[in-house]
């Protein structure tokens, strides 16, 4: 009797958990549905091991071929994450120095020295830190099928190459920005002081130490791995051609992997810094690694939390695939999460947070109750619909549908808004707040970002209202228009047909000289509306925005407009794609 009892309780148990596991899976599932994501994989850390992988959906958008959790993903930035233990392995073998002038090791190319550099030196510690100055925030790849330059030619920026030379145009250690960049300096740094090929020295010091059996720095990919890939899928869900980049920058954006193999990355770091034998760096450095340098960030991670909750991790993005990790630097757990997609929705972070409440994790937001709505005339909650400016080059787009407002991602929608006031509303997903703002006359002019979480409030500017092609204005200077879709043709060829293109601001030159992939071309422009939003303080590619224009675009995709961003002397410093 004492037998069937226990037999009756443990099975009661394996049906509580494979309930739970169930929400768990239907809640991806959900998130994967409502953002249209074809492919998702995951692993999860618990006591430092995999305690699940999982993977859902398809490899591509046809639904045809399943996700496994063997299918291989781009891991986009989080390439910087890995190549970091192997530059830190380097310097532990006593071949490089983290607070030594790159040059000094660097043989096949050497940081050009300017005014910048006179003083202060590009070191390894700059580099993984992002505070060294050196320029180019990311890298595109090349399509299947183009011409792949030399590392020393991206470097320089010669033909084939893609973006703009790495130069250092700040002083070295005096800030902090982020550079794709310099992780490719570090690659041919490492090639160098080693005399083996980035993926090989990968292979053998870091990937085949750890276990990551599946991933590899090769790029292109070799055939028979090429086989067990996703394919990737911008943001409006369209395919990458070729199904894939190749990334030449390997260090910055060129690993292949999957979420179990990353999470034995993630638990390599968690052991070295416990102290036990048998990982690719000593406690030592990777406490190093562990310390931030500046702005969150240290060597080749970025730092979450407090002494107590400390996470570190790394967000990745290559052409049709993002990635996430985090994992905790002294309590065994942690998540990756990699989608065959591109994806600005919140979604990812929903995840985590529903993995971390699931799972009992400190560190992590603790939702408050659901908030409890008010009704609210449809007129006015209309009036808040439209783009905000979030952060520099980050819009935040509100609909309204029913009594509540929803943020827009890509087309999609995304997080859901409740009234709670007027001009008030709370997400369901965070403990957060927008309370929208007007000026004397009643002008809507933004919104104040409350975050109960962090205990932070900010001021967003409003950029303007939704596109609507039936809703049209008369364009206050229909002479300008020629001139903003000569800049915006330049733009999207970049080059030299960049360079000698007049009305475009400095910056605007600087960070489209690779040119822009979207939208190919531009044949026609017609006027929608204009937004004077001088004062708000929106910024872009380094220049004050004092009027935002918004176009329907006519060009190789349809039902798209544009959003131009201009000067108080009328220069173009930016655009955006949008779908209304």
């Amino acid at each position: 009797m004492k037998n069937q009892r226990v037999l009756l309780i443990l099975s009661l148990l394996l049906v509580v958990c494979h309930a739970r596991a169930d929400e768990l899976d239907d809640f991806i599932r959900s998130q994967m549905q409502k953002r249209r994501v074809p492919g998702l994989s995951l692993a999860i850390i618990r006591d430092g091991k995999i305690l699940k992988a999982q993977a859902y959906g398809f490899i591509d958008k046809d639904g045809k071929v399943p996700v496994t959790t063997s299918t291989l993903f781009q891991a986009g930035s989080v390439s910087k994450s890995v190549a970091a233990l192997g530059a830190l392995y380097l310097v532990e073998q006593g071949k490089l120095s983290l607070d030594e002038n790159v040059n000094v090791k660097l043989k096949s190319w050497k940081v050009p020295d300017n005014e910048f550099t006179g003083e202060k030196k590009v070191t390894l510690r700059g580099i993984l830190s992002h505070t060294t100055g050196l320029t180019v925030h990311g890298f595109p790849g090349y399509a299947v099928g183009e011409k792949i330059p030399s590392v020393v030619q991206i470097l320089d920026g010669t033909a084939p190459a893609n973006t703009p030379p790495v130069r250092v145009d700040f002083v070295p250690g005096s800030r902090w920005r982020y550079s794709g960049g310099g992780y490719t300096v570090m690659q041919q740094l490492m090639v160098d002081v080693t005399g083996t090929d980035f993926p090989e020295f990968m292979k053998s010091n870091v990937l085949s130490p750890l276990g990551m059996k599946n991933s590899t720095y090769q790029q292109p990919l070799p055939r028979e791995k090429a086989k067990l890939t996703a394919t990737g899928h911008y943001n409006n869900r369209s395919i990458v051609e070729g199904r894939w980049h190749i990334y030449p920058e390997m260090a910055a954006a060129g690993l292949w992997t999957t979420p179990s193999d990353l999470a034995r990355f993630a638990i390599g770091i968690q052991n070295a810094n416990a102290g036990k034998s048998g990982n690719v760096l000593s406690q030592v450095m990777t406490r190093q690694m562990l310390t931030d340098q500046k702005n969150r960030d240290g060597l080749g991670v970025f730092l979450q939390g407090d002494s107590t909750t400390l996470r570190f991790g790394h967000n990745g993005r290559d052409e049709g695939f993002d990635a996430l990790l985090t994992a905790s630097a002294h309590k065994g757990y942690g998540i990756v999460i990699m989608i065959n997609a591109n994806d600005n929705s919140a979604m990812m972070g929903r995840i985590v947070d529903y993995i971390a409440e699931y799972y009992h994790w400190d560190g992590f937001p603790v939702k408050t109750a659901k908030p409890v709505a008010v009704d609210v005339d449809p007129k006015n909650l209309k009036a808040f619909e439209g783009r905000y400016e979030l952060f520099n080059n980050r819009i935040v787009t509100f609909e309204a549908q029913g009594q509540r407002l929803f943020t827009l991602e890509d087309g999609f929608v995304d997080e859901e808004f409740v009234p709670v006031g007027n001009n008030k509303f709370t997400s369901t997903d965070r403990n957060v707040s927008v309370i929208f703002t007007a000026d004397t006359s009643g002008k809507l002019t933004g919104f104040t970002l409350k975050d109960d979480e962090q205990k932070y409030e900010r001021k967003i500017p409003r950029i303007g209202p939704l596109a609507d092609p039936h809703q049209t204005h008369t364009d206050p200077d229909p002479s300008r228009t020629p001139k903003i879709m000569a800049a915006l043709q330049a733009m999207v060829k970049g080059g030299k047909a960049l360079e000698e293109a007049s009305g475009l601001t400095a910056g605007a030159k600087r960070d489209f000289a690779g040119g822009m992939r979207e939208p190919e071309t531009i044949k026609s422009l017609t006027f929608i509306h204009s937004e004077n939003v001088a004062g708000r303080g929106i910024q872009r590619h380094d220049s004050d925005v004092s009027e935002i224009v918004t176009y329907q675009l006519k060009s190789d995709r349809p039902d798209t407009f544009i959003i131009v961003h201009l000067t108080s002397d009328g220069l173009v410093t930016d655009c955006d794609l949008v779908e209304k």
